[in-house]
């Protein structure tokens, strides 16, 4: 891709699934990469595996002062930010009804809170800088209804707005889109579910298949890149057709 070299891009969630694997292909671009994650041992794992990293960052994103301590542990490694990878989230499957709200308190303060506070300390940094482009983790979830997911369905839902909202108050200093997975082969996904039930989805997908970490973090790469200067305000889906049918394709 084109205008990613030497840029400083910051990835949340880093330490593995996507945001690993979105690390990785941002090294391949020659970018300086700095991962931020709040699983410790995630992160010495990591910095083992891929040593090109100019860092790793140990900080929950749903905390506000854990996350203003992160950047200015950022602005020490490489003085400033270009891109940002907002990356980090979990997921409970449980049903509504028994959703209490301690659960629901903690995908909101991650998925949602989380996102606020990291793009806000990264879009204070691009808007006095040279300009810079937030990618933003949305999801199907948040354009469409799913069970047993209303609390990562709100959380994301809330992540699409949000970055429309961004867009418009940045623009045209700096680009905000969203990235909307369907289902993804991670380390998250295969915990919640069996091999019969990823089955079973698989089926439902035109393409047959859950989608493969680095295929997101190819999207990533084009969208933070020079060949997608126009794009912005926007969630872009990557689900193998997924939802391009409606309730007899399901």
């Amino acid at each position: 891709m084109r205008g990613l070299k030497g840029k400083r891009v910051l990835i949340t969630g880093g330490a593995s699934g996507i945001g690993k694997a979105t690390a990785i292909r941002f090294l391949e671009e020659g970018s300086q990469v700095i991962v931020l994650d709040r699983d410790e041992a995630g992160c010495r794992q990591v910095q083992q595996e891929l040593p090109e990293l100019t860092g790793a960052i140990i900080a929950d994103v749903s905390q506000a002062e854990a996350v203003e301590r992160a950047f200015a542990a950022l602005d020490d490694l490489c003085q400033g930010l270009d891109i940002l990878i907002n990356n980090a989230g979990i997921s409970i499957r449980h049903n509504f009804v028994d959703i209490t709200p301690q659960e629901w308190a903690q995908v909101i303060n991650v998925n949602l809170n989380g996102v606020f506070y990291v793009a806000q300390q990264a879009a204070r940094r691009m808007v006095v800088g040279n300009g810079g482009v937030i990618i933003n983790m949305g999801s199907t979830n948040g354009l469409m209804g799913y069970p047993f997911y209303a609390d990562y369905n709100a959380s994301k839902a809330g992540v699409i707005e949000l970055t429309r909202s961004m867009a418009l108050e940045l623009a045209p200093t700096v680009r905000v889109v969203a990235v909307c997975p369907g289902y993804v082969l991670t380390p998250m996904q295969e915990a919640e579910y069996t091999p019969e039930m990823t089955d079973a989805v698989n089926r439902k997908i035109p393409l047959k298949r859950h989608a493969r970490p680095e295929e997101v973090a190819a999207l990533f790469a084009f969208l933070a890149s020079d060949e997608a200067p126009y794009l912005t305000g926007h969630p872009y889906i990557i689900d193998g057709g997924e939802t391009s049918g409606g309730l007899a394709s399901r």
